[in-house]
């Protein structure tokens, strides 16, 4: 079955945005794996991004495996960086959400990835790039545009909708 994906563009504060995100997930109960070339400052931000409020998360490949095999959200530099460290069969997680440039090597690992893209040229290009490779897979994209623009889902066939 190919992965639901999700791209949230234009995002201006691209680790707030997935600190909101995350709680979302880990509160509905969601084990998530997330690349970021920045994971040290995502790993601080979800201790302070809200007062009183604590996202269970562990860093791989740091974290020994006993502690990923019960923690909901995974930080990692790449996909590559946290499959080396654990094969925890049903304890993997089979969400993903991207922070980085690139995508992951092996997409239908995932039940869903959501692209997070910051408003920067340099990192809408890289969303592009990777948008397009989705694409070029087969996949359903479902465009989240920021508050006030369009959004749309576009199909394999290149079709889209409003």
């Amino acid at each position: 079955m190919s992965p639901a994906v999700d791209f949230h563009t234009g995002i201006a504060e691209p680790l707030d945005f997935a600190c909101r995100l995350l709680r979302k997930a880990v509160r509905r109960g969601v084990r998530v794996l997330v690349t970021t070339p920045r994971a040290a400052e995502l790993d601080r931000l979800l201790w302070t991004f809200e007062v009183g409020d604590f996202v269970p998360h562990a860093r791989c490949p740091e974290a020994p495996v006993s502690l990923l095999a019960r923690t909901p959200l995974w930080l990692a530099g790449s996909v590559d960086a946290a499959l080396a460290v654990a094969n925890l069969g049903p304890a993997m997680p089979r969400v993903l959400v991207n922070l980085g440039a690139e995508p992951p090597p092996d997409a239908s690992s995932f039940d869903r990835l959501i692209e997070i893209v910051g408003h920067e040229p340099d990192e809408a290009a890289a969303g592009r790039e990777r948008w397009r490779g989705y694409k070029a897979q087969g996949l359903d994209i479902t465009h989240h545009a920021p508050a006030g623009t369009v959004s749309s889902s576009v199909s394999s066939s290149g079709s889209s909708s409003a």
